[in-house]
């Protein structure tokens, strides 16, 4: 039991988030994993359940571009988490409420449309909807987690979280497909709400700040800290989005992160047409590889990728990740005499996912610590937008090079993009960023004291 300053005479369990660092990472795991439960299903588990039932690739492929679709909404999204908030139940719990509400409700919504296979419209649309509440329940998460996490625990929570979202992906697809297969798809639908559900008790009950409001009924009052950071209107947030978005390490990073996640986009596309097509493997040998690889990547993710991180530095284990994956990448285009061998192939996946999700962990942790909290939700958005977009190009990459060149040539481009990341890495200087907000957080203070002293002249 602590006692706060807060306005409260009555002692208060150590309930919040702000206050526990275990809690913080039970609660940002269990999120995470559940972001994993409805891409699981939409984009994993469904258009496998289609294919298998003869739906034509040409509408599987459709219903996949339809539920992709509101996660390239992010940083639309976004800065309606940072603009608007109900500070007395802290700044981003309603928003989370909202999006865990949302993905729950859309399961059972799924549940319940008949002869789904006949009806691909009616689950296209339910599925748009869900994925849209994903997007809050991400942005609002991630938002949560740059305003409570403190710098030193930012590559250990991006680490469980990352990892937890890998697992929840895979649990979803081998539960999804079990399920229908045994117990129908009305059921397989209601099983996956139901875990939806229970993991909706965490942001139920967890506060962000002790002295706020656990239900909108309850006693509270909205933090000092999070009034601090309250965004008050939209001109301010585009105002220190470009502020902050443009300082050196900003810049930096950015370009970093678009040659890793080009990378990634490139070797994604990469290994399913050459192991398939180069190495004679079947679609079912490449998948059970993949799935086995993923499973050992997110494990380590969440046991030893952020201990790494946080232990070492952010800096010089995103260094060393990229420098690794260089001489991976160098090694396969080289050693070409062993493609034909099953172990070398299977050891360069592991190898490589392994590394570049825990390249992943340590970008995110920068990316968090580069946020300005004011607009946490809006920036961290704006930054896995330059992502995605790198790995959309790099996925068109691959076609290219591949017209004009053999496989060894493209592992060389890979390797060449590890060389731009590293110059990016290099140009970054946290220390000095983290000064430049300060700077910017006491300049938009002293602007803000400024108006209300002329309104109140007014």
């Amino acid at each position: 039991m602590i006692t706060l300053d807060r306005g409260y005479s009555k002692p208060l369990p150590m309930t919040s988030l702000s206050e526990s660092a275990l809690l913080r990472y039970i609660a940002f795991t269990l999120l995470y994993f559940a972001q994993g439960i409805p891409q699981g299903l939409l984009m994993y588990s469904l258009p496998a359940w289609f294919a298998m039932n003869g739906i034509s690739p040409g509408a599987i492929s459709g219903f996949i571009a339809v539920i992709a679709l509101p996660w390239s909404l992010k940083i639309i999204a976004a800065p309606f988490t940072d603009r608007f908030a109900y500070l007395p139940m802290g700044r981003r719990k309603p928003w989370l409420l909202f999006g865990q509400i949302g993905l729950t409700a859309g399961l059972v919504g799924l549940a319940f449309v008949p002869n789904p296979l006949s009806n691909l419209p009616a689950l296209m649309v339910i599925g748009f909807l869900s994925s849209l509440f994903g997007v809050f329940q991400d942005v609002s998460t991630d938002g949560m987690a740059i305003d409570l996490l403190p710098r030193r625990q930012h590559a250990r929570a991006n680490g469980l979280m990352w990892g937890a979202k890998i697992l929840g992906i895979a649990a979803t697809v081998a539960l999804c497909s079990f399920l229908i297969d045994s117990q129908g798809y009305f059921w397989a639908m209601i099983s996956l709400a139901a875990i939806l559900s229970l993991i909706m008790l965490v942001p139920v009950f967890m506060k962000e700040r002790s002295c706020e409001k656990r239900f909108p009924w309850s006693r509270g009052k909205a933090d000092p800290e999070a009034i601090y950071w309250d965004s008050q209107n939209w001109r301010a947030i585009v105002r220190s989005l470009l502020q902050v978005i443009f300082l050196p390490a900003s810049l930096a990073m950015g370009f970093a992160a678009l040659c890793l996640s080009i990378g990634s986009g490139l070797m994604d596309a990469i290994l399913p047409v050459f192991t398939v097509q180069n190495l004679n493997w079947t679609d079912v040998d490449y998948s059970s590889v993949f799935s086995t690889t993923n499973l050992i990547t997110g494990v380590l993710a969440m046991a030893v990728a952020g201990l790494m991180i946080d232990f070492w530095g952010k800096r010089r284990m995103i260094s060393l990740f990229a420098i690794l994956m260089f001489a991976l990448t160098v090694s396969m285009a080289l050693f070409h005499e062993y493609w034909a061998t099953t172990w070398f192939v299977k050891g360069f996946f592991i190898l490589f996912y392994a590394l570049d999700t825990f390249a992943t962990v340590a970008i995110f942790a920068i990316a968090m610590q580069l946020c300005w909290k004011r607009i946490a939700a809006t920036q961290f958005a704006l930054y896995m937008a330059v992502s995605n977009i790198g790995i959309s190009f790099g996925a068109w990459l691959m076609g290219q090079l591949k017209t004009h060149f053999g496989w060894d040539v493209i592992f060389l481009s890979y390797a060449g993009l590890m060389i731009l990341a590293l110059v990016g890495i290099s140009l970054m200087n946290l220390q000095k960023h983290a000064q430049q907000v300060d700077l910017l957080m006491s300049n938009f203070l002293d602007e803000r004291i400024k108006n209300e002293a002329l309104r109140r002249r007014a």
